[in-house]
């Protein structure tokens, strides 16, 4: 796993940024080319790193204990082409992305919850945990490929 919550989420920021760039150019092939195939090949990608990017961004902000504004600005920002990238450094200038896995329980009041100890339990077990994002991921894709696309 990455070493650090500034490292995950940047890495998945830019990712995020790279995968709007194969959509539009897809978007763009078919439109010259008539290349329907360059959408949902980039549409594919971009909607699989959508989805990675979001998990990150809430894994990330509950280690990072954001609040709920900054939390669903960065989810949010994976809707919008490119605001992946100020997003992460408006995140990195404020220092929410500052500090290290929170793999030990702390005094924090925010460290007893269920969910907290959940975090704790999967931080000490990357393996488990990319393992359990990817297959999350994977699902979710899945399913919203036997949906279909947006507004088709």
């Amino acid at each position: 796993m990455f070493r650090s919550p500034k490292t995950f989420f940047r890495v998945l920021a830019f990712a995020e940024a790279v995968s709007w760039t194969l959509l539009i150019g897809g978007m763009i092939l078919r439109a010259t080319n008539d290349l329907d195939v360059a959408v949902s090949i980039g549409g594919g990608i971009h909607g699989f790193v959508f989805l990675a990017y979001a998990a990150t961004a809430v894994i990330v902000a509950k280690n990072q204990r954001w609040s709920a504004g900054p939390t669903s600005i960065a989810v949010i920002s994976a809707a919008i082409p490119y605001a992946t990238i100020p997003v992460d450094l408006w995140l990195k200038r404020t220092g929410r992305l500052d500090g290290p896995w929170r793999t030990a329980a702390t005094d924090h009041p925010r460290d007893q919850s269920w969910h907290d100890r959940a975090l704790r339990v999967l931080l000490n077990r990357p393996k488990l945990l990319g393992g359990g994002l990817a297959v999350g991921v994977v699902l979710v894709f899945v399913v919203l490929l036997i949906i279909g696309p947006p507004g088709g």
